[in-house]
């Protein structure tokens, strides 16, 4: 059901290398992005027209208008089970406990007397969230994508999610309910490529947005990727992934779980198990076949995501190997389920988001541990984070000098500009004092 790669014995390589061995599914965004490219400029010329035509091609609805009324977005939420509605309150309310504690403030460093360098930090105006809406229905990632938005200040927030044939045209039902719970009423039922495209170039019936966020399939993926420079993204999230370093210590039937509960998610969805225990290495395996017997999706997406190139049970020499090895993956999920977890989970350099011991599972997170679950996939956790109040916020310096604090400092910005041949950078400051350099 689910491959092994046996890395003892031998020195583990580094960098580049040690990852080369390592699991990961394939996930073209380049191939991808030729095919959205005409899609995201049929958006962009065409616009409403447009997406209406694409929701007739890919989701099989006839839409007279891409955004939803006010009027379903609160019926939603009226007609919400209320043990649904209990669940995503208790999400939101703790989200918003982290999120909150995450704005940064204004800071102001006095470099010299009479100059100071102030940051302050401004939220985009405005942003479009992207809600999935494909294999399964995703509420918690418009809690995950509108708090930290909101925490961050954002004045405007309008969200986009699939229109689905079941529900006349309109996104699903615990989509609308969420965004209801969160106070956005600004909705379109708009999936993939065009649903990015619309957010970035604006329609007669949506204003174009600063930034997109929110994960979404290799269209999305490869969308955000055609517009980057025009928009601010999070990330081209790919398929979803968790990796779990555990030693002999490790409850078997906890770890079975957790992989199968990431396999769950997409056929491409990465399932590792990093361990220096044979023996828990034969439990986990010989523990997948009766879990993955009593749940769902046991065809279409679980068995395919375990037996999958990127899924694996990789064995090493030491907890020490391990290390090295969940470093090198840079998972978006990263489970430690050691003797002394919290220890190790201190000396990760490389995660999306680190889960502890045996009672925190990636589960928890996707939901209600108040962390976020927009992370980084593909071994991006090297390079960037998760979704946060700051991705929504710019750092702008406010530079503020007197005329003192100028002089004191002119003959070193005059030396450097003639340094690198740029005079009339020091020309700029000379013509304040008469167009000579003031004696320090």
């Amino acid at each position: 059901m689910i491959s092994r790669i046996d890395l003892r014995g031998d020195t583990l390589p580094e960098g580049g290398a040690l990852r080369d061995l390592l699991p990961r599914a394939e996930f073209d965004v380049a191939a991808a992005l030729e095919k959205v490219r005409p899609i995201c400029e049929d958006v962009h010329h065409r616009g409403t027209a447009a997406l209406i035509d694409y929701a007739r091609k890919f989701d099989g609805v006839e839409l007279s208008q891409v955004r939803v009324p006010v009027e379903a977005v609160k019926a939603a939420l009226e007609q919400l089970d209320p043990a649904v509605r209990a669940a995503l309150e208790e999400s939101i309310r703790r989200a918003r406990i982290v999120h909150r504690n995450q704005r940064r403030t204004e800071h102001t460093t006095q470099v010299v007397p009479g100059g100071t360098v102030t940051e302050k930090w401004v939220p985009v105006e405005r942003v479009g969230l992207y809600a999935p809406g494909g294999r399964s229905v995703y509420p918690s990632s418009v809690v995950m994508n509108v708090v930290p938005a909101q925490e961050a200040g954002v004045e405007s927030i309008a969200l986009a999610s699939p229109p689905q044939k079941e529900f006349d045209g309109l996104p699903h039902p615990t989509i609308l309910a969420a965004c209801a719970l969160l106070g956005v009423d600004e909705v379109y039922a708009a999936g993939g490529a065009q649903a990015v495209a619309m957010f970035a170039y604006g329609t007669d019936e949506c204003a174009p947005a600063n930034m997109v966020t929110g994960p979404g399939n290799i269209w999305v993926a490869a969308a955000k990727r055609y517009f980057t420079g025009k928009i601010g993204i999070d990330t081209e999230a790919g398929p979803t992934e968790i990796a779990v370093l555990a030693d002999s210590t490790a409850d078997p039937v906890h770890v079975a779980a957790d992989l199968i509960s990431q396999a769950e998610h997409d056929p491409l969805a990465a399932a590792v198990l990093v361990t220096d225990s044979v023996e828990l290495a034969d439990a986990v395996e010989k523990e997948l076949r009766p879990q993955v017997a009593a749940t769902k999706h046991i065809e279409d997406r679980i068995k395919p995501a375990l037996a999958g190139r990127q899924s694996a049970i990789v064995l090493v020499d030491s907890l020490e190997d391990g290390l090295k090895v969940v470093d090198a993956y840079g998972a978006e999920h990263l489970e430690i389920q050691t003797a002394d977890a919290a220890a190790l989970a201190a000396r990760v350099r490389n995660a999306g988001a680190i889960f502890v011991g045996p009672w925190s599972p990636v589960s928890l997170g996707d939901y209600c541990a108040g962390s976020n679950h927009v992370l980084p996939t593909g071994g991006c956790a090297c390079h960037s984070s998760g979704l946060s109040v700051q991705s929504f916020l710019r750092g702008i310096h406010i530079v503020d000098y007197t005329r003192d604090a100028l002089a004191e400092v002119t003959h070193h910005v005059v030396t450097l500009a003639e340094a690198e041949d740029l005079p009339a950078h020091g020309a700029a400051l000379k013509a304040r004092f008469g167009w000579k350099v003031p004696t320090p």
